[in-house]
């Protein structure tokens, strides 16, 4: 009789973790991140365990100082390592940083983008410079630069298409503790990442159309066990 009753009760406490969806998740992460208050669009991302380099990808909003779901769960791609602890990041560690950053310029290949936000075309002169011994580290640039490695921002691939930048270490830079993070596109099999996020090309254009100039927009990574 104990036997069925503890087969039955870890059978209720399973359902119940099944039964807290994605989105009441992403919504008690915005909840319990006092940064967040400052923010009118949230993307929120997290990942079950920091090693895994596969996440949820969720958009939150705040209405009357709630937050509400207005893009649903997606699957993205994070770092080919996971995501690293609060600031625990460093160049080359192939993780993605936690916490919460500002969403910044967008990039993207062709002339126009279906977008209201800030954009800017990449041409073959644009560049993310990731050499931490660089003056100009973890900035963009057009046109030269002496620094020994950079990331291009036209690409051959798909992935920078559209490429918006998280303000990671960039106000203040700090040498070494990792560059280059975007927010940008997945291929097919959602490889991972060497520390940005990566989502499907139609996820992609609901979030260019659902992100708005006039607001305070933001994207939050976290694991759930470090919560």
């Amino acid at each position: 009789m104990k036997k069925v009753i503890l087969i039955l009760l870890i059978c209720v406490i399973g359902q119940l973790a099944i039964a807290q969806s994605d989105e009441d998740i992403a919504i008690k992460i915005a909840e319990s991140n006092p940064a967040s208050k400052k923010v009118d669009q949230l993307i929120v991302v997290y990942n079950q365990n920091p090693k895994d380099n596969q996440a949820t990808l969720i958009g939150l909003e705040k209405v009357k100082g709630t937050w509400k779901v207005k893009l649903k769960a997606i699957k993205a791609s994070i770092g080919r390592n996971g995501m690293a602890a609060i600031n625990e990041k460093v160049e080359g560690d192939g993780k993605s940083p936690s916490g919460i950053f500002e969403l910044g310029r967008l990039f993207g290949y062709e002339e126009l983008a279906p977008t209201s936000i800030h954009y800017t075309q990449s041409t073959t002169e644009d560049k993310w410079i990731d050499d931490p011994n660089a003056e100009d580290y973890n900035t963009y640039v057009r046109g030269n630069t002496n620094a020994k490695s950079f990331e291009h921002l036209l690409l051959k691939s798909i992935d920078y298409k559209y490429c918006m930048v998280i303000e990671y270490n960039t106000q203040p830079v700090v040498k070494g503790k990792g560059s280059a993070i975007f927010f940008h596109l997945a291929d097919e099999k959602y490889t991972p990442t060497s520390g940005c996020v990566a989502i499907a090309e139609n996820d992609m254009l609901d979030y260019l159309q659902w992100l708005m100039p006039n607001k305070k927009r933001a994207i939050l990574l976290t694991s759930l066990n470090s919560l």
